[in-house]
Parts: structure tokens; sequence; C-alpha cells
């Protein structure tokens, strides 16, 4: 069944939306209870600081179904800026529809057509096989590279 939707670049009046997808998101993914009160500013910075990144999100009905957000790293190797996909939420009862693969190919289209942009990376927890069969079938390939952290 498709459903009836439209993907757009996220604005002010999704944060509150975009702050639950992401507290929700950690809750279920790592067990982790995120502080919502840190979560709301951070969402609200990026805002405030679009070179960081910005949200794009998946609404049906004038109902927010979906979020992630595109951060930016610079690679000097290709003189270009990878889009990083990171906090991808799709609201339960919207799992399994197809909604990724559209936020995805508008991404990439985006992406594709924005001056300077060399590729599109994300980071999947490495038990989530759903995500990454999903990621393979959208033509994603797994990098050799592993990530590390130092969180302060």
């Amino acid at each position: 069944m498709s459903i009836d939707m439209m993907i757009r670049t996220a604005v002010q009046t999704d944060i509150d939306s975009i702050a639950a997808f992401n507290i929700a998101m950690a809750k279920e993914t790592e067990n982790k209870v995120l502080e919502p009160a840190v979560i709301q500013q951070g969402v609200t910075n990026l805002f405030s600081n679009s070179r960081y990144g910005f949200y794009v999100v998946a609404e049906t009905n004038c109902m927010v179904i979906a979020s992630l957000m595109i951060t930016y790293e610079w690679s000097d190797w290709r003189n270009g800026v990878f889009w990083w996909v990171q906090s991808l939420y799709v609201l339960p009862e919207y799992r399994r529809k197809g909604i990724f693969t559209k936020m995805y190919k508008w991404i990439r289209e985006q992406a594709q057509n924005s001056m300077g942009v060399c590729g599109v990376r994300l980071y999947v927890e490495q038990d989530n096989m759903t995500a990454q069969k999903t990621y393979q079938t959208l033509g994603l390939e797994r990098t050799t590279y592993g990530v590390f952290e130092d969180i302060f």
C-alpha cells in the first residue's frame, strides 16, 4: 500500500516532532534515555547553524511521520562534501511502507543537484540487519571503515 506523502526540508515548526523522534529512537535502538531539554535545544540549534546540516521530514495528512538529519563532512580526497544521514526515525505504524526509500531518493536527488556534494553516507547498528538490507537495496555499499569515538 502506497502512502500519499511529501518529503521536504524541515522547518522550525517541526522541532517538537523531530525532538520527540530522537528521544524515541535512542530508547528503541540503544535503550538510552535522553534528556528532553538537551534534545530540544540540540534540534533547535541546527536550525540556527545551517552550516552543520539540516533536517528532512516525511509528512502525510499534515502530520510528520518520519525525520532524519543530514550533516556535512568535508573530504579533501574528493574536494567535496559528503552528506551524512543520521537520526533516522519513522513512526512505528508507518514502517516497512517505503518511507525511508522515498526519503533517501529525495536526498540523493538533492545531493546530486547541489554543487560540491560528492556522496551520501550513513552508519548503522551492526546488528540491524533489516536496515542494512534496505540500504544495500538502495545501492549503498558497505565500507571498510569502522567508527570509533571519544565522547566528552
